[in-house]
C-alpha cells in the first residue's frame, strides 16, 4: 500500500473512532434515564439536532460515495434514535418533545425534497447539500457557546464534560485533517469551530476547576456535618 493510501486509511479509521466515541458519550444519559426513571438533567435538543445532523451528512457521504461519512453517521444516527427513543418514554412532557421533533424532521424532508427533485444536478446538489450540512454542523457547534457564558458568569465548571470535550476536539481535528486530504471544504469548515469550543472548554476547565472543587468539598462537608 502507499504511503498516500495508508495515510488516508488511518486518518479515515481516526475519524470513525473518534466520532462514535462522542456519539458513545451519550450512554451516560441513557444510563442515568433508566437508573432514575427520569430526564431530569439530561437534554434533549443535542440528541435531536446531532440526529437531524447524521441524517444530512449521512446524505451527503451517500451522494458523495464516502464510506467514512456514511458509516459514521449510520451509527450515530441509530444511536441519537435510541436516545430520543429512551428519553420520549421516560419524560413528562410528550407532547413538546413530539412537537420539536415532527418540525425539524419536517425541516429536514423538506430539505430532502428540495435537493432531490428540484436540484436534478448531481454536482450542484452535492455543493448544496454540502453547504447545508456545513451550516447545521457550525450552528451544533456553536450553540453551546450561552452554556459557556454561564460557566463564566457562575465560575464552575459542573455544567462541563471534560470527557465530552475532549471526544469533540479529536473528532473535529480528525474531520478537519480528512477534508483537507479530500479537498472539501463542506467537511473542514464546519469541524473548525468545534475545535476552538473545546479549546475554549479546555481552558474554562483551567481557570474555574479549583473554585470547582472547593464547591464541591463544601457540599460534602455540609452534608457530613448535617
Amino acid at each position: 500500500m502507499e504511503a498516500g493510501g495508508l495515510a488516508d486509511s488511518l486518518l479515515s479509521g481516526a475519524c470513525v473512532l473518534f466520532t462514535l466515541g462522542m456519539f458513545s458519550t451519550g450512554l451516560s444519559d441513557l444510563k442515568h434515564m433508566r437508573m432514575t426513571r427520569s430526564v431530569d438533567s439530561v437534554q434533549f435538543l443535542p440528541f435531536l439536532t446531532t440526529d437531524v445532523n447524521n441524517l444530512s451528512w449521512l446524505s451527503y457521504g451517500a451522494l458523495k460515495g464516502s464510506w467514512t461519512l456514511i458509516v459514521v453517521n449510520a451509527v450515530g444516527a441509530v444511536l441519537q434514535t435510541l436516545y430520543i427513543l429512551v428519553y420520549l418514554h421516560y419524560c413528562h412532557r410528550k407532547r413538546a418533545v413530539l412537537l420539536q421533533t415532527t418540525t425539524l424532521l419536517g425541516v429536514l424532508v423538506l430539505g430532502f425534497a428540495y435537493f432531490w427533485l428540484l436540484v436534478p444536478d448531481p454536482e450542484m446538489r452535492l455543493q448544496h447539500l454540502g453547504l447545508f450540512c456545513s451550516v447545521f454542523t457550525i450552528s451544533m457547534y456553536l450553540s453551546p457557546l450561552a452554556d459557556l457564558a454561564k460557566i463564566i458568569h457562575t465560575k464552575s465548571t459542573q455544567r462541563l464534560s471534560f470527557s465530552l470535550a475532549m471526544a469533540t476536539l479529536l473528532t473535529s481535528a480528525s474531520w478537519t485533517f480528512y477534508g483537507f486530504r479530500l479537498r472539501d471544504p463542506y467537511i473542514v469548515v464546519p469541524n473548525l469551530p468545534g475545535i476552538l469550543t473545546s479549546v475554549i472548554r479546555f481552558w474554562l476547565f483551567w481557570k474555574y476547576s479549583t473554585g470547582t472543587r472547593q464547591e464541591l468539598s463544601a457540599s460534602t462537608n455540609l452534608r457530613e456535618f448535617t
